[in-house]
């Protein structure tokens, strides 16, 4: 896809780094399908760098909005996964 990701430059490089294999996961989750255990790892290191629900919720909605990828719909279905399923969003 071409666009840009979401990021606050205040954020260190591997933050950054981070935040980019977050919106990938939930890419990826779209694209092909992704471990459970993958996506809520990469989101749990996410809500590290940003834990605020707000701040959150805005991320999350930019990154919708140019990609037309839900991230709160992915972790959602994750959530509600058994360890090992795959995640495969339509």
């Amino acid at each position: 896809m071409e666009y840009q990701y979401p990021i606050d430059y205040s954020w260190s490089t591997e933050e950054i780094v981070d935040v980019i294999k977050f919106f990938e996961s939930i890419e990826r989750a779209y694209e092909k399908g992704i471990e459970r255990d993958e996506v809520m790892m990469a989101y749990r290191r996410f809500k590290e760098i940003v834990p605020s629900k707000a701040e959150e919720k805005t991320l999350c909605g930019e990154f919708e909005e140019i990609s037309g990828y839900s991230s709160y719909r992915t972790i959602k279905k994750a959530k509600e996964a058994s360890a090992g399923d795959k995640i495969i969003m339509k």
